[in-house]
């Protein structure tokens, strides 16, 4: 089922599923039963995003991009292979949805008179201090 973060749907053909055994706690069911999930999604090859968005993205996965280009998502949370799809699926649109908001531009400031001559005091008033700590010469 493709998933749509804002007006952006992403594809099935962009997104795999693998289900791997959790470790952990959890008794004969974690031997058993393989309820972890591996969600991919191929950043490099999807069109659902355009190319700022996707280096966007790539800074916010950090160490889930592959090499490939893709990815990867593990959700081991929950007891069932359900829970995990869905808290993997929504992990993926909230990283989506971060990238898609541009970051404000940053406007240059230039520092207010009053707080230059602020800061020109205050360095006035730690050299003094200092000054004062040094041992005094010439009346030794």
């Amino acid at each position: 089922m493709p998933i749509r973060v804002g007006r952006v749907l992403i594809p099935d053909s962009d997104l795999s599923v693998a289900f791997i055994r959790s470790g952990g706690p959890g008794g004969q069911n974690v031997n058993k039963v393989a309820s972890a999930v591996q969600l991919r999604f191929d950043l490099a090859g999807t069109n659902a995003l355009g190319e700022a968005a996707k280096t966007r993205l790539r800074a916010l996965a950090g160490r889930r991009l592959t090499d490939e280009g893709s990815l990867l998502i593990v959700a081991r949370e929950h007891r069932s292979q359900e829970q995990n799809r869905h808290a993997a699926e929504a992990r993926l649109a909230m990283l989506v949805r971060a990238a898609l908001t541009e970051p404000r531009p940053r406007h240059a400031t230039k520092p207010t008179r009053a707080s230059k001559i602020r800061r020109l005091e205050g360095k006035t008033r730690r050299s003094s201090i200092k000054r004062r700590r040094r041992r005094i010469h010439g009346d030794e």
